[in-house]
């Protein structure tokens, strides 16, 4: 019982330092930071501290030959499109509606698992989706004032959910064989060289000059979302299962919207919030009937 409280515990700080990170990360893009600096400084200083904790934890960062291309794939996937995806999204677009529109995630993972031929889905997922992607549309479209140009940030924030789902899909015959603390560092680290050499100018041209908020908000992004919550939410769901963690992480996306309407004084339209709804209904009901391996 007490590993238990524990480990719930464990998710609920996850949830929260994940949700927060919105928040965080538009402030800090808003106040100076360059998207393609601010991802390349948070990713070294992640790399450099989760790999230390690896190597400490586990003595060496060997893989096969053969998985390797697979961990490229994953690190091009899960960090560099996404993270190129998710920083411009909230560059263009506000912090809420971008961690609304991350929710339909899981309905990506399930669409990308299914067009590789990993997993049968139900007739109930295909109406789950049309349900999530009518939220989708209604957050994207449905701010005050119709289309405008935050519809870029809002396209970025379906490729971010996108590329996620897709990294998750390709990373699930690697947690079979090596333990997720060795995948996090080796896609954390390879992910991080593909973002430093994308950023190089403008990390080049980034003027650090910014305010003590500023760089506590770096600080946060750093040890909370990327270091902090890898160790907790794999320690979690070491107790718990998977199952119930990723339900739990499900929430993580409407706690982020709260979140930043409350903190950066963002505003949302009774269209994007029935779209929220949505999403989260689409959700529930496409886990009414998980998925069936192929």
């Amino acid at each position: 019982m007490l590993q238990r409280r524990q480990a719930e515990l464990m998710l609920g700080t996850t949830i929260v330092l994940w949700a927060l990170n919105f928040t965080v990360t538009k402030y800090a893009l808003t106040h100076g930071f360059r998207p393609l600096a601010y991802s390349t400084v948070r990713y070294g200083a992640a790399t450099v501290l989760f790999t230390w904790f690896t190597y400490g934890k586990e003595r060496s960062f060997q893989v096969r030959r053969r998985d390797f291309w697979l961990i490229l794939l994953a690190a091009a996937l899960g960090i560099w499109l996404n993270q190129l995806s998710y920083v411009y999204a909230l560059e263009f677009s506000s912090a809420s509606t971008i961690a609304l529109i991350l929710g339909a995630t899981p309905i990506f993972t399930a669409l990308i698992a299914f067009a590789l031929r990993l997993e049968r889905l139900h007739p109930r997922f295909w109406i789950a989706t049309v349900v999530s992607f009518a939220g989708v549309a209604l957050v994207a479209l449905g701010r005050a004032g119709g289309i405008s140009s935050s519809l870029k940030g809002d396209a970025l924030g379906i490729a971010t959910a996108a590329t996620w789902g897709a990294y998750t899909v390709a990373i699930a015959p690697l947690m079979r064989r090596y333990s997720p603390y060795r995948i996090s560092a080796l896609v954390l680290a390879i992910g991080w060289l593909a973002v430093a050499a994308t950023g190089v100018e403008q990390t080049i041209h980034q003027s650090f000059h910014f305010t003590a908020l500023v760089w506590a908000c770096l600080v946060y992004a750093t040890l909370g979302p990327l270091v902090l919550t890898n160790i907790l939410w794999f320690r979690a769901i070491d107790r718990v299962g998977p199952s119930r963690a990723t339900l739990v992480g499900n929430l993580q996306p409407f706690v982020a919207a709260i979140i930043a309407l409350v903190l950066l004084s963002e505003t949302m339209t009774a269209v994007q919030v029935f779209g929220g709804v949505l999403i989260a209904g689409g959700i529930v009901l496409a886990r009414r009937r998980s998925a069936r391996p192929a």
